[in-house]
């Protein structure tokens, strides 16, 4: 079982990540973070991640009526980078995600999701 800080140290290690943030998806909180790029108010941006979160959930669940909607994992690209987030149903902690900024030239997707699903069974179990 992977500790927290354990859990971003394997995050930081996936090829072209850039930093990494533990969030707590409840209160929109960070819970631990690495690799913080200078500038950035992690508290504001954890609390803008968790609400985008909740807004594409709520989304879904609009768009899916009757349907349960459970996100796995999301990917937003933009002209800076990858954005992935990772949500996990923790029962120490309740629901945490994992946020990677990836470099745009440098991360291979396929095996930044791959790389997430096995920290998150780690910490998990």
């Amino acid at each position: 079982m992977l500790g927290l800080d354990d859990c971003l140290i394997e995050v930081m290690a996936i090829p072209g990540a850039l930093d990494a943030m533990l969030l707590d998806q409840t209160s929109g909180m960070a819970v631990a973070v690495s690799g913080s790029p200078q500038g950035v108010d992690t508290e504001c941006s954890a609390a803008a991640l968790t609400e985008t979160l909740r807004a594409t959930v709520d989304g879904l669940a609009r768009s899916c009526p009757g349907d349960t909607v459970r996100i796995d994992d999301m990917l937003v690209t933009t002209d800076q980078g990858h954005h992935l987030l990772r949500l996990m149903e923790t029962a120490f902690e309740g629901p945490l995600v994992i946020y990677v900024r990836l470099d745009l030239e440098r991360s291979n997707l396929a095996l930044a999701r791959y790389r997430l699903q096995a920290i998150s069974s780690s910490l998990l179990t």
